[in-house]
Formats: C-alpha cells, structure tokens, sequence
C-alpha cells in the first residue's frame, strides 16, 4: 500500500512538473487593456508640480563635480552658482518637450524588442543586492555564476520581458573591472533588451562601445539598444559619476532612466506629498539635462519610494503610503508625456514568507493598476534590495503570469462570451464534459507553477511542502531547461577581445574620471 502512495505521490508531482513546463514560452510584453487607475486628483497633481518648481526655482539642484552639465544648464539660462542650479520655473518641462512620448529598445533577438510608454508594461527582475540565498547554501556573497544563473532564469521566465541589469553584483571580480564581465553576461546569455552599466562616464562607455560589437554602430547610433539606470542622490543632488554616465548615454542615443530614491523620512520628508514634490523635481533636472545634451534622447521618468521605520531606520515597502506614491509618480509622469518606472515586487523581509509575499504584492499590483510601464525589481527582491533570492524569483514571476492576465483585460470574444457552452449545458446541467470545457481547460486559467491545489492528504503524502520549497525545484528545472540563445562567433571574439583589452588598462577599484 505504501508502495502505491508512493508511486501516486511520484506521479503528481511529474505531472506538476509537466504543467510547469507547459506555457513556457515566453509572453510578449504586456499591452494593458484596463484603465490606468487615477488615485491622485487633478488638483493634487497641480500642487504637488508647483511645489517641485518651487524647489527647482528657489533651492535648485546640486550638479556635484560635473563642470560639463553646468555649462549646458548655465547656457540654458539656469541660474548656475558653483554647483548649486537654480532652475526657473517651467524651464525644465519645456526642454523636455523634446523627449519621446514612447520609444522601442531593440533586443538582440528582434520578437523581443519592447516598448515603454502609452499602453505597454514591462516586467524587469531584480537589480543591484551584493547578496544572493537559496534553500541549499543559504545567504551569501554574489557571483559571476550566480548573476549568470539569474540571467538564465530571466531569459526563461515567460513575464518577463526585459533582462534588466545587474541581477546580483558579482562580488568575486574586482568592482573596478566587473562592469565587463556583467555586459558581457546579458548580450551572451540572453537576446533579451537589458540594461547597462552606469557606475561611472567610462563603464557608462564602455557599455555602449560593447554594445556597438553586437548590434553594430549604426543600429546603436538609429535608437536605443541599453537603459542606463541614473540615480539622483536625494535630496537634490546628482553626483559626477552618475551625471557623466548621463551624458554618455544621452549622447549615443541611448535610453536613460532619471531615479531618485526617496525613502520617506530619510533622504525625503516623511509626508508623501512632500516626498513627491522632491522626487518630480529631481527627476525633472535629469530628464531635462538629457535634453539639453541631446534633444529628443529617449528617457523615462523612475522612482523608488518607500518609507523607514521610524523605531529601526531600515526601509519598509508595501506600505499605503508607498502605494500613494507609485500612483501619483505613474500620474505625473503621464502629465509630463515621458514613460515611467517604478513598483517591483519589493519587501523587507529576511526570507520568502508571508510578510515577503504581502509587501510585495502591495507594490506589484498598485503598479499594474497605476500604468507604470517599466516594472523593475519585479522578481527575485529579498530583504530590502541586499538580497536576489533564487526562490522569491520563482515566487514572483508566478505572480507576474497573473498580473500579465489580469493587464490583459476581460475575454469578450465569441470565446469569451461562451454562449454555446451555456446552450449546450442549459439549467441544471454541469460544464466539466461541455464541448466548451473540453476546447480550453488548457489555458482557460492561470496554471500556478508553485501553488498547491491538492487535498491535505495529497500535501502530507508529498512531503508537507511550503510554496519556498516547491520553487526551489523550479528553479533548479529551469536552470536544467535553460536553451541557450547562442552568440554569433565573430561577435563574441570581438567582446573578448574588447574585454581582454579594456581589462589591462583598467584599475581593480572604481576611481574618479
């Protein structure tokens, strides 16, 4: 007897496997088809945009070591007073009148190419911790493998769209020269868009001339292949390194991502309305120095909002405050007639538990809903952004798949409608056996790869599994299934080559250009 339940037990979980499996290709990137929601009002909206050129006007915005951006600001007609610019009011926003509406970053597989702005979402995984944590080794140091492992895993995961950058710092190569061998690591294990590298003006070009050996220069001069991730250093400052990776980017045409990141009651006031305003001014002097660079280069407006804990200092996430904030950021940026980035699948927690999967589905659904159009840190966050772990990621792509139906809105098609399913049962009757039924059981729901649907019975024979534990075997299967997407040869010598030389030039550690 036994026996049996053990073989029974062996062929569930197969047939699991055999489900999670199905539906693997990958989904294009979403084209909402339900209303952006309008949390903020109108008038809440125009206050919080005069207060940020308040600040602009009156504060101004520190260009710290970058005599370059003050002399375009100051040839603007910016008040320009050692680092400090004052910026007069509306000055910004007319540069930006330049920027693209919306703009395409082509990936190096074309049927991946994906688009921010108006309609579309795109979900991005985790970007930045130093530390990764499994179930098996616990939690540790980064490293090339593991970033080449995160790699792997987004390439596979059918939600998400865009490679983004950095899945985990590879703390085993010297910081001064891991830029290198983190590019390399997205054009060649993936031909998904990703990101680039921004640490200073140099990794910033050493970005875009790698980027030129796959693409080619001219498709690199035509439009943007890479996003390059430019923080502010709230509040009201931007430092020499990012603003000079700015400039790289804005000057060969390629995507730019302006993110503060305010933390209320740290590096903004602990009001959100307060937060915003910092958060729309900031954002306004990047995006619109990348104008004053380059008129017409593509850039999306980003946020990163939270709070601290006013007993600890840590950062939390999830909270109805930051929920307020990713909405109003997704209004305002819609105003401004630019993109916008912002939510993820942020938490603070430790481990994949239930104050990780609340958390997060407080910031993942509040960007679906709002209409952010790049969606980053959308899987893999643990523990307030140190973190990428290998079981959230699997966690939070299931429920990307679920944001991904419920973006796609309602199913009024013939199908949809199932009128010959409702002809054909009639009163009384039962759909399980109807035509209907049997036509699109398949895909007529979501199919959870880590939920647990089985009687307690069925969930004792299989080893009491909690849903951390299942994905841990995900996972693992998707590393195993991984289908590398290849490089041309000439290509990847070229990369090489163009490494091997850049390395010998290069010091272990990050140095002021």
């Amino acid at each position: 007897m036994a026996d049996n339940d053990t073989n029974r037990g062996k062929g569930r979980e197969a047939r699991r496997a055999a489900r999670s499996r199905q539906g693997l290709a990958k989904l294009p990137y979403l084209r909402r088809q339900i209303p952006a929601v309008e949390l903020i009002s109108s008038e809440a909206c125009e206050i919080i945009e005069a207060n940020a050129e308040t600040l602009m006007e009156e504060i101004g915005i520190e260009f710290r070591r970058d005599p370059e951006s003050l002399r375009l600001w100051k040839q603007a007609g910016a008040d320009v007073q050692g680092e400090r610019v004052r910026i007069p009011r509306g000055l910004a926003r007319q540069l930006l009148q330049a920027a693209p509406s919306e703009f395409t970053v082509t990936a190096r597989n074309p049927a991946r190419s994906v688009r921010f702005g108006g309609n579309s979402t795109v979900f991005s995984p985790v970007g930045g911790p130093p530390f990764v944590s499994d179930l098996d080794r616990g939690r540790r140091y980064g490293t090339l493998a593991d970033l080449t492992n995160f790699i792997k895993l987004a390439h596979a995961a059918p939600p998400i769209h865009f490679a983004g950058g950095c899945a985990v710092e590879p703390m085993d190569i010297p910081e001064g020269k891991r830029h290198l061998d983190t590019q390399y690591a997205y054009f060649r294990h993936t031909d998904m868009a990703c990101e680039a590298t921004p640490e200073t003006p140099g990794h910033a070009l050493d970005a875009v001339h790698m980027a030129e050996h796959v693409f080619g220069r001219d498709v690199v001069a035509s439009g943007p292949v890479v996003l390059g991730n430019i923080n502010s250093n709230s509040p009201l400052t931007f430092d020499g390194r990012m603003l000079g990776a700015l400039r790289v980017f804005a000057e060969h045409n390629q995507g730019t991502l302006i993110v503060p990141a305010v933390l209320a009651g740290a590096m903004g006031p602990v009001t959100p309305a307060g937060c915003l305003a910092e958060l729309l001014a900031e954002c306004l002097a990047g995006m619109a120095l990348t104008q004053l660079v380059r008129p017409g280069a593509p850039v999306i407006m980003g946020s990163f909002v939270g709070a601290i804990s006013m007993r600890t200092g840590a950062p939390t996430f999830g909270t109805a405050e930051a929920t307020q904030m990713i909405f109003a950021t997704t209004q305002l940026a819609r105003r401004l007639g630019v993109p916008v980035r912002s939510g993820g699948s942020l938490c603070s927690s430790k481990v994949a538990d239930a104050q990780a999967a609340y958390e997060s589905a407080h910031t993942l659904l509040p960007s679906l809903l709002a209409g952010v159009n790049l969606v980053t840190h959308a899987a893999g966050w643990l523990e307030g952004g140190l973190v990428s772990s290998y079981e959230k990621f699997v966690m939070d792509v299931d429920q990307l798949a679920m944001m991904q139906a419920l973006g796609g809105g309602l199913d009024i098609s013939e199908r949809g409608q199932a009128m010959d399913a409702l002809r054909e049962v009639g009163p009384g009757g039962h759909f399980l056996g109807c035509a209907h039924t049997q036509a699109n059981f398949e895909k007529a729901f979501h199919q959870s790869s880590i939920a647990d649907y089985a009687s307690y019975e069925q969930w004792d024979l299989e080893g009491r599994l909690t849903a951390e534990q299942r994905a841990n075997t995900v996972w693992k299967r998707m590393l195993a299934d991984y289908e590398d997407p290849g490089i041309d040869p000439a290509v990847d010598e070229a990369l090489q080559d163009f490494m091997a030389r850049r390395r010998a030039v290069l010091s272990d550690r990050i140095e002021e250009e």
